[in-house]
């Protein structure tokens, strides 16, 4: 089905997983279409209730194939980011499904901005995180400008961002840059564990607190509390909500189906 991709469904679990470890899961244009491609497959599938996504090999993403773009010396750099990475991150933030980044090794440039792009990120301790953009005289794309002051503050930002900083899994964690750090041997069992629970948890209702988190970067109090009224009526005819009050009254684990 993909070239540079690997899509596997499971149980619920989407798992996509960049297939370019000779060049550690570099973008090149394909790669970008076909990751685009992934998740507007994975919106229409009602059987996915949750995504993973991560890396072959060593490494999680090394950002832009540089190699790749050079091949094309008068590509505009502004094309380039609206086509293929600007839709990509839009839709993995307006799935209204979670997704867990499976950080296997490093994530640098694009690659970091899809990390920090995910609902959930687990990182194996061999994993860094690099803002590599100005280290070839660029700036941060695909989100990043967005993403990492509202997750470390501006001043860390700007540090991250300007010196291009090696971000070992272990100070990303104690960032708030990823949610949680394991051994390479146990990252396939941590991220089990998030994936059967979302896999088994009320996804219409996760997916509409995702659209609230989201609103509420740029809303002020007035406007997320109608906000909630507004998602609350919605969540509320839901065949889990009913199936989650049915289940307290009668002192039983829910099962929800994910409607």
């Amino acid at each position: 089905m993909y070239q540079f991709l690997k899509y596997e469904k499971e149980g619920g679990v989407a798992t996509i997983t960049l297939n370019r470890p000779e060049v550690y899961n570099a973008f090149n244009n394909e790669l970008s279409f076909e990751l685009q491609d992934a998740f507007k497959a994975v919106k229409k599938d009602d059987e996915v209730r949750v995504v993973v996504l991560t890396g072959e090999g060593k490494a999680f993403c090394s950002g832009q194939d540089l190699k790749a773009s050079q091949a094309d010396p008068n590509r505009s750099f502004a094309e380039s980011v609206r086509k293929r990475y600007n839709p990509l991150i839009k839709a993995m933030r307006e799935l209204p499904k979670p997704i867990i980044a499976r950080v296997n090794g490093v994530a640098a440039g694009a690659g970091c901005s899809l990390v920090l792009a995910c609902d959930i990120a687990v990182a194996a301790e061999e994993a860094k995180l690099i803002e590599v953009f100005v280290n070839i005289g660029l700036v941060p794309d695909s989100g990043s400008s967005y993403f990492l002051p509202r997750l470390v503050g501006s001043a860390k930002a700007f540090e991250l961002c300007t010196m291009g900083s090696k971000v070992s899994a272990q100070e990303a964690l104690e960032l708030g840059m990823v949610n949680k750090v394991v051994p390479l041997t146990q990252l396939d069992e941590a991220v089990k564990g998030f994936t059967d629970y979302y896999a088994s948890a009320p996804t219409k209702a996760i997916g509409l607190i995702k659209k609230m988190l989201n609103k509420s970067q740029h809303a002020n109090l007035e406007e997320m509390l109608e906000y909630e009224a507004y998602n609350q009526e919605i969540a509320g005819s839901t065949v889990d909500h009913k199936e989650g009050v049915q289940a307290f009254l009668e002192k039983r684990k829910p099962v929800y189906q994910g409607k």
